[in-house]
């Protein structure tokens, strides 16, 4: 897609979004998906960005729009020609697209933004990359200020600055540091209840009273970035965090006996796991092992970069060089593997023809398992009705899948039609 294209979309979306939220439509002769499994033949009612209900019989559509004091006249009726119809995807996860990143003000936001809704992903906790403080907090702020406006922006999440050094990844390593009581307090006043989740090591200093803080703030602490043993991976998730960011990558793998975090993850029911299902971070085998072992808390992620949506070359992540080559990032000065190129249509296609993972499992997970994480899939203070769910009383966050390919034709988020 050409630059001006992509401006227009991302024109477009953000116009819809601002839109009054006042239509009424139908979506019929799909197949709903979501995390409790498929129903066919079926049909689903919006009304305010809510779903009013959803059925099986035409005749109970008639009944259900005449019960809302509605008219087949006062609304409009989209044919989904045998679609699946699912929730709109949730990414936990991610920095940007389409050459601009989550830390790159309100402008940059909606850019990068775009490419994910275009693709599905309604609803997106902003990632911002490890910085110097003072620059972390401007970005928070700037993401609590984009929240005003954008429905699909859920909040912040923090991936560092207090991540292991050994386990650093792509994040500049002069600006990682222990998360004393100051620096804490810093980042939760600047995101002024907006941070949803942050990643950090829980070995380093201060890192269990940093996770209990954070907790009592209501932000999500998640184990990762680090080179934790088994036993301090308990104690962090006994402290109240429950979360492992992108678990296999940027941190110490299984050992016979030197188990480490990750076996600490899967035993742990309280504990949502990210993987990034692109086959490079994580190979098949291992995703599928994974899947097996922690199911129904397995969260798709993207982890993805500037670079996504784009050709390969040179790019930035923070203040690194960053090369994409097939669709890979690695980092210029170590090769270090730099986020990635994913978006969640990928991941659920994977998932299903790569992986052999049901169509609802595989939708669970990038729909229902990160919304419960969050505390978005009841009613919630952060979004103006449940998410993860295509039920009643649930945000009219749909999307129609092609019934072949799983690719997204059509997006709705919060009634809006997006595309």
């Amino acid at each position: 897609m050409s630059k001006n294209a992509y401006l227009e979309a991302v024109n477009n979306i953000d116009n819809s979004l601002k839109s009054t939220k006042n239509q009424a439509f139908a979506i019929t002769n799909v197949s709903i998906v979501d995390a409790r499994g498929i129903v066919p033949n079926a049909w689903i009612l919006v009304k305010d960005g809510v779903i009013l209900e959803t059925g099986i019989l035409k005749d109970e559509l008639t009944a259900a729009i005449t019960s809302y004091g509605l008219s087949e006249s006062d609304l409009s009726i989209v044919d989904g020609c045998g679609s699946f119809a699912a929730p709109g995807y949730i990414d936990l996860h991610a920095h940007g697209a389409w050459e601009h990143s989550f830390d790159d003000g309100a402008e940059g936001i909606a850019i990068a933004r775009a490419y994910h809704m275009l693709h599905g992903t309604t609803r997106q906790v902003l990632s911002l990359i490890t910085n110097p403080l003072d620059v972390m907090q401007e970005n928070l702020r700037t993401v609590k200020r984009v929240m005003q406006t954008r429905p699909d922006v859920l909040g912040s999440h923090l991936e560092g600055p207090f991540l292991a050094l050994s386990r650093k990844g792509a994040h500049d390593p002069n600006c990682l540091v222990d998360p004393t009581p100051e620096r804490v307090e810093a980042l939760l006043e600047a995101a002024d209840g907006t941070l949803r989740q942050i990643t950090l090591a829980p070995e380093r200093a201060h890192g269990m009273e940093a996770i209990k803080r954070f907790v009592k703030a209501g932000v999500i602490p998640a184990v990762g970035h680090c080179d934790a043993d088994y036993q301090t991976a308990r104690a962090a998730f006994n402290a109240g965090s429950t979360l492992m960011t992108h678990m296999f990558n940027a941190m110490n793998g299984i050992h016979h006996r030197k188990p480490g975090p990750i076996p600490a993850a899967l035993e742990d029911p309280r504990v949502t796991i990210e993987l990034i299902n692109d086959g490079f971070h994580v190979e098949n085998p291992v995703l599928r092992m994974a899947f097996k072992a922690a199911a129904g808390r397995i969260a798709f992620v993207t982890d993805a970069m500037a670079a996504t949506g784009c050709a390969d070359g040179a790019y930035k992540l923070g203040a690194l060089d960053v090369t994409v080559t097939g669709g890979h990032a690695r980092l210029v000065s170590n090769g270090a593997i730099a986020g990635s190129t994913l978006i969640l249509e990928v991941a659920i296609k994977r998932a299903v023809k790569e992986l052999g993972i049901g169509l609802p499992e595989a939708i669970a997970a990038a729909t229902l398992v990160p919304a419960h994480v969050l505390g978005v899939d009841k009613p919630n203070a952060i979004t103006s009705a449940p998410l993860g769910l295509v039920e009643k009383g649930y945000a009219a966050d749909l999307l129609l899948l092609n019934p072949g390919t799983l690719a997204v034709e059509h997006v709705w988020c919060d009634g809006h039609k997006i595309s």
